[in-house]
């Protein structure tokens, strides 16, 4: 089968690798019908040292079950399948909790010699546990819609739910990518009174407007401070959603947070260390966050999403095959396109 491999910054390759099989009787086999890049993919993408095999890509995606383990018993042959980004066996402490990415087996899709989903198929290791099987039978048109249910909208919705976002709230984000995108999103839907998105590209900003974004910040720095206080009474936004991963951006997201807010960090830290720790400390900043258990959403979010409440598909502007896949990382990387969807 045919794969996403890349092997050193900036070198993606479509190559053909071994097909995606069952080795546990806990696995599943998915024909990949819809993946996409995702931002954190372009860490790597600028920073990944040469590696002779490789690393398979890709860790958002939904498709058909091809086979199934033996001791797999929530899933068929045919099923239509939503994959989070991390596997999880569904029965741990953690898992019961409906914490996914904390479980005891979890691993990451396309990280750490993980298999990714940018191919034709992906095996997929406790899949009772990790795959969201679709029972409802839905129209092609929404699909791209349910792909971000994967990552990208199940991201943007733990930030807000982590941030405390609520019914008359001010509520500022910081990064106009995707997922700052469907953060907006999900702080529309939310309640929130006041959407302040902290961003720089004409399109993406056209695009958080759509999703009901009320003010725009394009200042960086102290002035960017200094303009969401002026949205804000002076006070500062009730909740911030963090969706970038550098030190500034979470630097900046603190400053902007009212005493005694909330930030939701859902943006890879590109740091050990928190920039602005001790103004959180004295102004009783709340903040927390971390890798989304998407799944835990997706009975939630679905349904809005098939009745057309919430339209999360507008972050893709790209669709590429596999043999596209090289060109969406630099488009992705050069900002040229927000998000990249693959039909393998």
């Amino acid at each position: 089968m045919r794969a996403t491999i890349m092997h050193a910054a900036g070198d993606v390759r479509i190559e053909n690798v071994p097909d995606a099989t069952i080795v546990e009787p806990t696995d599943a086999v998915v024909r990949v019908t819809r993946a996409c890049i995702c931002g954190s993919d372009l860490w790597p993408y600028r920073g990944m040292e040469p590696s002779e095999g490789g690393q398979s890509m890709g860790h958002e995606a939904i498709g058909v079950v091809e086979d199934i383990g033996a001791d797999v018993r929530t899933l068929k042959r045919g099923d239509t399948v939503i994959m989070p980004f991390a596997c999880s066996d569904g029965t741990c402490a953690f898992c019961k909790e409906h914490l996914y990415t904390a479980c005891v087996h979890v691993a990451f899709f396309g990280n750490n010699g993980m298999m990714g989903a940018q191919a034709e198929a992906i095996r997929i290791p406790n899949a009772d546990g990790t795959l969201f099987a679709i029972r409802q039978k839905i129209d092609d048109a929404l699909m791209p819609a349910v792909l971000t249910l994967s990552d990208v909208m199940g991201t943007g919705h733990h930030a807000a739910v982590v941030a405390k976002v609520g019914p008359g709230k001010d509520v500022a984000v910081v990064g106009d990518g995707a997922v700052g995108l469907c953060g907006v999103i999900a702080a529309k839907r939310l309640g929130a009174e006041r959407i302040i998105i902290l961003g720089h590209h004409a399109d993406r900003i056209a695009l958080a407007r759509e999703f009901g974004a009320t003010d725009v910040v394009s200042e960086r720095g102290p002035q960017a401070i200094g303009r969401v206080r002026q949205l804000t009474r002076g006070e500062g936004a009730h909740a911030v959603l963090e969706c970038v991963g550098h030190g500034a951006a979470m630097a900046t997201a603190i400053e902007i947070t009212r005493s005694g807010g909330a930030v939701g960090r859902v943006g890879v830290p590109q740091d050990e260390t928190m920039p602005a720790s001790q103004p959180a400390f004295y102004r009783n900043i709340t903040i927390g966050g971390g890798p989304a258990p998407v799944r835990a959403y997706i009975d939630e979010l679905l349904p809005d999403i098939l009745e057309g409440r919430i339209q999360p598909a507008k972050v893709f502007d790209r669709v590429v095959d596999l043999d596209g896949v090289p060109k969406g990382y630099r488009e992705m990387n050069d900002r040229k396109s927000i998000k990249v969807m693959i039909r393998p």
